[in-house]
């Protein structure tokens, strides 16, 4: 990122320059701060900057594979990784689970920012949907083989960079930034933002998430608000799939509170959630900054909330394993041309029940399908080398309904068909009506 503040090789001059540029591209609000005086601003600016963890060993990594890595096509789009550590590091972390050492990735978003910034899109996919894991650099040094794996082993295996390298190879989807948050760093933001408001259709009881709310209105703390989106056994069908819905809806009301006049009109409040949020990132190094960090905060303040989308991936059940997902073809590969060619991606609320397979942990499968043809390892079969059999096959190889590299139809002669819609919501849906 070049010198840093303080520190220029050609003169203290441009020093000062330097500073003022970035004192000029920082965070938003941060200006109501500078009021109080340049040396107070500075120090805030450097504070909240130097918050943030660059993730560079990403960076190296993915330059090493850089020529197998997609190609941007729209130029002005963004794609951002989102993704959640599940790891217990961290004080009041412990009571969500035992930790075995390891870090997976219990959440992964793409989120994908049209190039006019007029809409934004946040695909979730499953922790337990099956994926071509390339072969990645683990922290030991060595390198991992290649395999046919959860998703959220890539990131237990390589970090962000194996993580952003199979969602690049699932989705043919340039990831442009990326940015990693535990869960200790997810309460901190939320409390820092006196909680976030949000409507329960009905009240819930999870011993194991250690959370009671009332159904109706509530502001969710930090560690309510991390219960909630974590939880499964007491809410819903205990599956993956509402899950995922529960931390959509989140997003949205955080999304909401965070546009909100309260906070980011407030400096009294705007500080200490900014201080929060650039404590709890890892973040790609462009992003690592409070200067990059506001760029994409600001282009996501002027797509219009009406127009912010949230869905989770298509999926079924895995056909050699039920509580393992899979890819549902036509329609997930439908989803990843239209993002890729910065279309419109149109959802509704609600799918057929027998369309919507559950996730990982749930009870049995709703449906199976897709080829059952060759050999069916045992449901605990776990990692499997990557092989071009009847899965691969179907759900990464079969896209004839798509042209991988502009994203238009690929058979000029079939007639236009209609743009598809998904499951999903909006980030203004209110959940009691």
């Amino acid at each position: 990122m070049g010198p840093g503040l303080g520190a220029s090789a050609t003169g203290t001059g441009l020093a000062r320059r330097r500073r003022r540029n970035r004192l000029r591209g920082g965070a938003l609000g941060l200006a109501v701060l500078v009021a109080g005086g340049t040396g107070a601003g500075l120090a805030a600016y450097t504070t909240l900057s130097g918050n943030i963890t660059a993730d560079d060993a990403a960076e190296a990594e993915l330059r090493r594979y850089e020529k197998e890595r997609p190609t941007a096509l729209v130029k002005g789009a963004q794609n951002i990784l989102l993704i959640g550590s599940d790891t217990r590091a961290g004080g009041g972390n412990t009571h969500y689970g035992h930790d075995s050492g390891t870090e997976r990735s219990d959440t992964v978003i793409l989120l994908h920012l049209a190039a006019d910034r007029r809409s934004a899109t946040a695909v979730s996919l499953p922790r337990d949907l099956m994926v071509r894991m390339p072969a990645c650099h683990r922290p030991d040094g060595g390198t991992g083989t290649p395999a046919l794996t959860a998703l959220n082993r890539a990131y237990e295996t390589g970090g962000s960079a194996c993580t952003i390298r199979t969602v690049e190879k699932l989705t043919d989807i340039r990831v442009d930034h990326h940015l990693a948050v535990d869960f200790s760093g997810f309460k901190q933001l939320v409390d820092a933002m006196d909680g976030v408001p949000m409507c329960l259709k009905e009240p819930v009881d999870d011993k194991d998430a250690r959370l009671r709310l009332p159904a109706g209105r509530v502001t969710l703390n930090g560690e309510q608000a991390l219960g909630y989106v974590r939880a499964r056994k007491s809410l819903g069908d205990g599956s993956d799939t509402d899950r995922m819905e529960r931390q959509q809806h989140f997003l949205g009301a955080l999304l909401a509170k965070a546009r909100g006049d309260d906070v980011l009109m407030n400096p009294a409040k705007l500080y200490p959630v900014l201080n929060a949020a650039t404590r709890s990132l890892t973040a790609d190094p462009p992003l690592a900054s409070l200067r990059g960090l506001y760029q994409l905060v600001r282009g996501l303040r002027d797509v219009p909330a009406g127009q912010v989308r949230f869905l989770t991936v298509p999926r079924e059940a895995y056909v050699h394993d039920a509580n393992r997902d899979q890819l549902a073809q036509p329609a997930a590969g439908q989803l990843f041309a239209r993002l890729r060619a910065d279309r419109p991606v149109a959802v509704v609320k609600d799918a057929p029940r027998d369309s919507r397979a559950k996730s990982g942990n749930s009870a049995a499968p709703e449906s199976r399908s897709g080829p059952r043809t060759g050999p069916v390892p045992p449901a605990s079969h776990g990692d499997s080398p990557v092989r071009s059999d009847d899965y691969v096959r179907y759900v990464f190889e079969n896209v004839d309904y798509a042209d991988r590299a502009t994203g238009r139809a690929a058979t000029a002669a079939k007639p236009p068909a209609p743009a598809p819609t998904f499951t999903g919501s909006g980030a203004v849906e209110d959940a009691c009506g």
